[in-house]
């Protein structure tokens, strides 16, 4: 039969333990707690941004949000859904809502090139800003549904608690939503208040035109909406007659999408609020958004 190594003591069995894993240093613990500093807190992702009026910041915004590849939707405007999105670093999203075989959707146009729940629509929304409690977001609503529908949603998915009631005047900074927890601000292309939070659309909001067939075709002239209105939405996608990423690839170039961007603040003489895009996850629009902030 073959030997047996004969086992170690216990006691020596523990001193080879405490050799191999020797106490900790109590200084060790004051270098990981130095290490955690978390620094100057960072609204949409810049402690500079905290301390800008709503009305001063631009959002990188999506349009036809809900419409992605991800999900199966046939000829989507977004290569991926809502979540990743935010994660991606969306702050601004232009929905719209439809009522359709008795519930209320999400979808574009017709609810058979793609749907989604509006209440497991919204409650994505939710779950991130639960998760990432220093961000600011935007929506704009095309409402196919009534003001009282889109709260029944906006109060069954959890995101009632974090909207924005613009009453009038100056806007507050993005660091006193966010102390403030109303970090939503809300908008409807039709419908208006009651309740005081989702806001006339083209009573708060202007924009560009949206129908352009090539990059050469891009301007800044007023849509809808008056001028004198607090907050500027650019439209910037190519459809021809569909908007497809290949057209966005070019259309979404930092020099194309900067100096348009810079022409149609100049234009108004204000900042841009909100520049929205087709497939977003190819081009420069995160950077060119940091660019028109000031921010690294």
């Amino acid at each position: 039969m073959p030997s047996r190594r004969p086992r170690p003591s216990t006691a020596l069995a523990a001193t080879l333990l405490l050799a191999a894993c020797p106490p900790a240093d109590p200084a060790d613990d004051d270098d990981s707690a130095a290490l955690v500093d978390p620094g100057p807190r960072r609204c949409n992702g810049a402690a500079a941004l905290c301390d800008v009026p709503f009305d001063q910041v631009t959002l990188p915004g999506t349009h036809n949000s809900m419409s992605n590849g991800d999900e199966g939707w046939l000829f989507p405007n977004q290569q991926h859904g809502l979540t990743r999105q935010l994660e991606d670093g969306v702050r601004g999203m232009l929905l719209d809502t439809h009522a359709w075989e008795g519930g209320l959707y999400l979808c574009h146009s017709d609810c058979l090139l793609g749907s989604l729940d509006l209440v497991e629509g919204l409650g994505r929304l939710t779950a991130f800003l639960e998760a990432h409690p220093n961000e600011v977001l935007a929506l704009f609503f095309e409402d196919g549904i009534s003001a009282g529908e889109t709260a029944g949603a906006f109060a069954d998915s959890g995101l009632l608690p974090f909207v924005y009631a613009h009453p009038g005047g100056d806007w507050p900074t993005l660091g006193q939503m966010i102390d403030a927890g109303t970090r939503v601000v809300v908008a409807a292309q039709s419908g208006g208040p009651p309740p005081p939070w989702h806001h006339r659309g083209w009573d708060l909001w202007f924009d560009t035109p949206y129908s352009f067939a090539s990059i050469d075709a891009f301007n800044c002239d007023l849509n809808r909406g008056q001028a004198s209105n607090p907050l500027f939405l650019v439209n910037h996608w190519v459809s021809n007659p569909l908007s497809l990423e290949s057209s966005a690839v070019e259309a979404n170039r930092a020099d194309v999408l900067l100096p348009r961007a810079q022409a149609c603040a100049a234009a108004f003489d204000r900042p841009i609020n909100l520049l929205a895009v087709d497939h977003y996850a190819v081009g420069d629009l995160f950077d060119v958004v940091r660019s028109l902030n000031g921010v690294d």
